[in-house]
Formats: C-alpha cells, structure tokens, sequence
C-alpha cells in the first residue's frame, strides 16, 4: 500500500513539473497586442496589413518635404532592433513609389491640433507634415516634435492603428500630446508589429 501510495505521489509530482503553470489572465492581458481606439469616425479596429502602405514587404518612398531629419529617423527606427521584417527604401528608377512625405500648412477642422497624418490613396499614400504646428518657432516646431510625428505617421502606413493605453506608452496615441518626447517605437509598438508582420 505504502509503494502505491508513493507511486501515485511520484506520478502527481512528475505532472506538476511536466507541465510548467499557465500565466493567470491579467498576465495574458498585459503580453497580448495592444487594441486599436475607436474614438474617431473611420477608425480601424484593428492593426491591417491591408491598410498599409506595404506593398510585397517593402514601403518604397519619396521625400518631398524639408524635414528630412525627421523622416529618416523615422525609418530608421522602424526598421532597426528586430524590426525589420518590412523594408523601408528609397524609391529608385526602377520600383514605383508606395509612400510620399510632403508638407501642409492648414489649421482648418482636426488640422488645428494635427501635427501629421498618413492619408492611403489608391496610388502612392501620404504622408502629411503639417508646417502650422512643426515649423520653427510654432507649438510643436522642434526637432524632438518633428520626429515624434514622423514615427506616429509611419507607424500608420506600416498598418498600425491608434491606440489609447493608460499604463503602456505607444507613440501611436491619438493624442499628439500624449507622445511628448516617445521618439520610437515603445516595447508596446514592438510588439504590435511583431504581431502583425511577425520577425524576420
């Protein structure tokens, strides 16, 4: 009986060890993908790849605006530190532009408080730096302001949709104040876009 009894013991315990204890809810909460906001008319509510500028894994782009530091801090820190899965080229003689950044200067509806935006066309998509609020000597007119906007902007052509998140930073809050000083992507962001385009 005593054999038994220890045989059975030895069987729970092996079990136990066998398989390793699975993480309660609010630690699966917390490692799953950041959910899109909904507070705007059209706003997606998810991250798509359908609703990007990627075209066949890349983003091929043009630069028809003055704030080129911007920009290219944008996409070097949207395809450097594992996440480069999309590439993000120049356009050259031989491909067709998927991405455009040009330059606005409105103050007109949602542009009052709109530093950028990325508008999908059925050709090249935009992406608008708005010179109201980013030019020099304007409300969000520094360098630090330019490269928040850029890394926002990008985020959308790369299919990431707005998110509101109280406890997690993402650069991509709807909310322009809200990205004060976050010029890359947050650990929230990483993971987003692990998500959607995987890693390389």
């Amino acid at each position: 009986m005593r054999i038994a009894t220890a045989l059975a013991a030895a069987s729970s315990l092996a079990v136990f060890y066998a398989a390793p204890p699975q993480p309660s809810a609010a630690v699966e909460a917390a490692a799953a993908p950041a959910k899109c906001h909904r507070g705007e008319t059209g706003e997606p509510t998810a991250d798509s790849r359908g609703r990007s500028s990627v075209d066949a894994g890349e983003i091929r782009w043009e630069d028809e605006s003055k704030y080129d530091d911007a920009l290219a801090h944008a996409h070097r820190v949207w395809t450097s530190g594992g996440l480069d899965k999309v590439k993000v080229r120049p356009d050259d003689a031989s491909s067709i532009a998927d991405l455009q950044w040009r330059d606005v200067n409105r103050g007109d509806g949602k542009w009052a408080e709109r530093g950028g935006q990325w508008a999908p066309h059925t050709g090249a998509d935009n992406i608008y730096f708005n010179d109201r609020l980013l030019g020099d000597r304007k409300a969000y007119g520094t360098k630090q302001w330019r490269r928040s906007v850029a890394v926002h902007e990008l985020g959308h052509a790369l299919g990431h949709c707005h998110k509101t998140i109280n406890w997690y930073l993402t650069v991509l809050d709807p909310d322009i104040d809200n990205i004060d000083g976050i010029t890359e992507p947050t650990g929230t962001d990483r993971k987003n876009y692990h998500a959607l385009w995987g890693r390389a």
